[in-house]
Order: structure tokens, then C-alpha cells, then sequence
């Protein structure tokens, strides 16, 4: 399955879990995997802390700490703080299904990761059962 995700600002994290939580709902998948990939080199997908907004914040403030927008790079198109980024949060996860739930922690989230917008961006969504 493929599904579009809209930013809005140049880097930000975007809360994806209910896509992938709809996508398992509609293929009636009880026990299996499923992997979300991000196909493009300047975003990414991660797996971290839905509770508190802040922790979002936090991790682009250290990723940009560590890869500053600008800091010298030689890539023409200017953004490679956002092919950095990308390649560390990286381009795909997956994720157990159990009694047709995806099997994450209690404050744990997906997260589609903007490192170049904003942008139409897709994300894909593949489902196994087994």
C-alpha cells in the first residue's frame, strides 16, 4: 500500500502510527510483519516516543546540533544535513503483528522523518502475514 504524507516545514517529525495501524486493520493480518519504507534519500522512518512532543523536538535539535544545515558541505543541491539524517534514522522499520495490533511499546510511535521539505512525500506499507 502506498500513502502520500504532506509536510509542512523543512524538518519535522510527523506521527505516521495511525496510518500503519489502519493499513493492518484493512488487510484482516491477525500475526505477521509489517514494514514501512520511505523511498527517498532525504527522509526517513523511526520508531520513538509518542507521548511527549518535546521528544520530537529534542531529536531534531540534536540532529541538527550534530548536522547543521549549513556546515561547508560540497553537494550542490545544499541539502546533504538532510541525506546525513536520513541515512542515520534510516529508510525502513518493521514491526510484529500480534491478534491483529502492531506490537510497539506503550509510548512508542512511527514516525515518518522530514529532513527537506516541505514536500509530497510517500511511504510504503507492506504487510505479511505468517
Amino acid at each position: 500500500m502506498e500513502y502520500e504524507v504532506k509536510t509542512t516545514k523543512h524538518q519535522q517529525l510527523i506521527d505516521i502510527t495511525h496510518i500503519v495501524k489502519d493499513a493492518v486493520q484493512k488487510s484482516n493480518v491477525k500475526n505477521g510483519i509489517v514494514y514501512i519504507f520511505v523511498p527517498h534519500t532525504t527522509a526517513g522512518v523511526t520508531i520513538n516516543e509518542n507521548c511527549d512532543k518535546d521528544v520530537v523536538r529534542d531529536i531534531l535539535y540534536g540532529l541538527d546540533k550534530v548536522f547543521p544545515v549549513e556546515n561547508g558541505y560540497l553537494h550542490v543541491e545544499g541539502n546533504s544535513h538532510a541525506h546525513i539524517k536520513a541515512s542515520l534514522m534510516g529508510s525502513s522499520c518493521s514491526i510484529i503483528i500480534e491478534n491483529g495490533n502492531l506490537k510497539l511499546g506503550t509510548w512508542q510511535g512511527i514516525y515518518f522523518c522530514e529532513f527537506d521539505g516541505p514536500r509530497n512525500r510517500k511511504v510504503f506499507v507492506k504487510i505479511i502475514e505468517g
